[in-house]
């Protein structure tokens, strides 16, 4: 590169607002309605009747829970049953996502194994019975009969299908039940009628430790195990598993002994101390030299500390303020100061109910304050699930809703266990749409892989790319070095996702410390997703790629290249046409064109499957001058983002589940003369509870675009010429220094 090439910001500018109309393809149903009616009278008998056969104190007011399993191919927000449920004056109160094989497809294609929504729908008993005795009478052509060709099963939940894991043999545990109720709900009737069925089969429970998260309320509940099924016999019991406990805090790479090198702290303040930072941990040494960057706080309630607990939460620390740092090398100056709330006391594992303690402290400072940035390398010792959230993920993700927030999480060290039993996925609460899941490299350098302990893919659908980033975390060969917590002035050999989210937390900052106002933090996190670097690495393994080690090379480009950022808002059910920027001129030879589009969503967290409320379908036009038929209003299509290359796509893709993720990236190599003014047209979507809804504000999307014409030297010189007007070149506030 000759020149320093920064990025071209406020493409925004170049946004106009398009009408784009497009009809509802014809509709083939697998059944007839007559079919339909008739294969679900035996299901609805068989499941009326188990209901009927509950105990009455599990059905408070008479109410049951029964699921309603749609098949494959009516799984979009618009063929939600709506007209059925209200009808049979039933209410749908959830849903997760199951797989099944269905008895016919439409068109008389042979079924295959597909996901599917299976609802949940809650009514009183005498409500199904009246749908049972009605079913048969029920008129084709009508608005109810059309839902009805859409279920594929009805069944009642079993309490052993509401229990997860394993359970010990024997013995008092404690349960995490989550049940199906709102705040307003639970807190009037649900956790007195829960107490009082508790009350009956022996059980004394207080409640004390519980959390509301969209219509789900979680519970702490100790009770002797050979209750289970009895506790999950209350029908609006949702799921009970045993509580989990807290991730082992220590180093998974183990060493003999650091580097002999001396620690040099840098003598400078942080490079923007307004910047604001959490770091949730285990706490920091007294009078530590790091506390000239951070501030000590003990979180509300927390007991004593521990030793290892301090320990890595001064590593943690550590890797946010100056990264991976090298032997005989003064450290880096931090890029901000940071917050670090102890969170964790007791013995390690010794207390049951830590999850929950934890968990209240971390919601209450995230509750009560803001921050720029926040940093989890805590949480469950557990593998996320496909059907159901855990009460860390379910509170955290609506608390990183908001475009002004940047949080990492680390994806756990679970790596090299069981993939067949999926115990090497990435941890509660990684699995968070609106943060940043971090998993662990290698090494620094080239040739690098993901580190054998670090957690895998995929996530939760939406948030399939899980990991979203890696960053380097250690290994035998190569240890992740931080300051120690025993002698202040020497190194110490660690390892783990635990230090790899905090430096990759410290990029972000430093990327926002060097732009300053020209990017909000929404930008920051699609810069890092853009610029990652995975070549032919597997999804699963280390999701969008490994973050850029330099400054450099997000914030600048090579002279045949240019980087363009639009930043701002999408009104609901609008499609906004966002132009990129090219010279004038036909292009020679090949153009890659890498594009990334991120946005923040709110979450139903009681419908996993359909998780994300927000969806932005990006459209790609490369030419403005190509139309399929003269009637058609706007250029053709490419497809860009959703064709299904990415075996961990292929499903996603087919059943049309890719446009509710809220991070997409990808890179396409067009011929140079197939371009004439392309544009991506960004469509908003809304859906609330699985049904459609009407957005009630606009989106905040961040989409960064990078164009490289190998054979034109100076491509980014005439994009900057010709936009002169309208792009602005967004210098650094500060030097970019060699290395992050």
């Amino acid at each position: 590169m000759n020149n320093r090439n920064y990025l071209l910001g406020r493409g925004e500018r170049l946004a106009e607002n398009v009408i784009v109309k497009s009809g509802a393809p014809d509709k083939h149903a697998p059944y007839s309605f007559y079919e339909a009616r008739e294969r679900l009278r035996p299901m609805l008998q068989t499941t009326v009747a188990a209901v009927d056969a509950l105990p009455d104190a599990a059905c408070p007011d008479d109410q049951a829970v029964v699921s309603l399993t749609l098949n494959p191919e009516y799984i979009a927000k618009s063929y939600f049953p709506v007209e059925l449920l209200k009808n049979a004056g039933l209410e749908a109160i959830g849903s997760k996502p199951r797989r099944i094989t269905p008895e016919k497809k439409s068109k008389g294609r042979e079924p295959e194994p597909a996901v599917t929504t299976e609802l949940f729908v809650m009514g009183t008993r005498q409500a199904f019975r009246s749908w049972q005795s009605s079913l048969p009478t029920l008129a084709q052509g009508t608005r109810q009969a059309e839902d009805l060709v859409t279920i594929e099963e009805i069944t009642a939940p079993s309490p052993s299908d509401k229990i997860k894991g394993v359970l010990p043999p024997d013995g008092i545990a404690t349960f995490e039940v989550v049940l199906h109720a709102n705040q307003h709900l639970g807190e009037s009737r649900r956790l007195h009628q829960f107490r009082q069925y508790l009350n009956e089969i022996g059980i004394d429970a207080e409640f004390e430790q519980r959390f509301y998260a969209g219509g789900l309320c979680f519970v702490g509940l100790e009770a002797p195990i050979e209750l289970a099924e009895t506790i999950s016999t209350f029908t609006a019991v949702r799921a009970l598993r045993e509580m989990p406990r807290l991730r082992m805090l220590r180093p998974t790479v183990r060493t003999t002994a650091a580097p002999a090198e001396q620690l040099q702290y840098p003598t400078d303040e942080a490079i923007d101390p307004e910047l604001k930072v959490a770091i949730f941990d285990g706490g920091l040494p007294d009078n530590h030299a790091v506390t000239a960057w951070a501030t000590p706080i003990d979180a509300t309630g927390v007991g004593g500390g521990h030793d290892d607990f301090t320990k890595h939460g001064l590593g943690v620390t550590s890797a946010f303020l100056f990264g991976h740092l090298r032997p005989g090398e003064q450290a880096p100056r931090p890029y901000a100061n940071v917050d670090h709330y102890r969170v964790l006391d007791t013995e390690p594992g010794q207390n049951p109910k830590e999850m929950y303690e934890v968990l209240w402290r971390v919601d209450q400072v995230l509750n009560s304050q803001h921050y720029d940035f926040v940093n989890l390398s805590i949480g469950p010792e557990l593998p996320i699930e496909d059907d159901e959230l855990d009460a860390w993920t379910a509170i955290l993700d609506e608390r990183f809703s908001g475009p002004d927030t940047l949080a990492t999480i680390a994806a756990g060290n679970g790596g090299d266990r069981d993939a067949i039993l999926g115990y090497d996925r990435v941890q509660v609460p990684a699995d968070c749409v609106n943060a940043i899941a971090v998993g662990a490299c290698d090494r620094t350098g080239k040739n690098w892989n993901r580190a054998s302990y670090s957690s895998v893919g995929p996530g939760r659908s939406p948030g399939l790319i899980k990991p979203d980033l890696v960053g380097f975390g250690g290994s035998l060969e190569r240890p992740f070095l931080v300051a120690s917590h025993k002698d202040e002035t020497v190194l110490e050999a660690t390892g783990g996702t635990s230090f790899a989210a905090p430096a990759l937390l410290r990029l972000g900052a430093g990327i926002k410390a060097h732009l300053g106002a020209n990017v909000n933090l929404l930008t920051t996190r699609t810069l890092m997703v853009h610029t990652a670097e995975r070549g032919d690495r597997d999804l699963r393994e280390v999701g969008w790629g490994r973050a850029q080690q330099s400054l450099d090379d997000i914030l600048t480009v090579p002279d045949d290249s240019v980087r363009v950022l639009y930043q701002g808002e999408i009104s609901p059910g609008k499609f906004l046409r966002l132009p990129v920027p090219l010279p004038d001129g036909v292009i020679e030879g090949m153009v890659e064109v890498t594009a990334t589009l991120c946005f923040k969503s709110q979450t139903d967290p009681h419908h996993p499957s359909n998780y994300t409320r927000s969806g932005l379908i990006p459209t790609f036009r490369p030419h403005d001058g190509k139309y399929k038929a003269e009637t058609q209003k706007h250029p053709n299509p490419k497809s860009f983002f959703s064709d299904p290359t990415e075996t961990v796509e292929e499903e996603e893709v087919r059943r049309d589940a890719w446009k509710w993720e809220n991070c997409l990236h990808r890179s396409r190599r067009f011929r140079g003369s197939s371009f004439s003014n392309p544009c991506f047209d960004v469509h908003y979507n809304a859906r609330m509870e699985s049904r459609n809804a009407s957005a009630g504000r606009p989106l905040p999307y961040s989409m960064v675009v990078t164009v490289r014409a190998k054979k034109v030297d100076d491509f980014y010189n005439q994009v900057v010429r010709k936009y002169a007007t309208m792009l602005e070149v967004f210098r650094p506030v500060i030097d970019i220094p060699v290395q992050t």
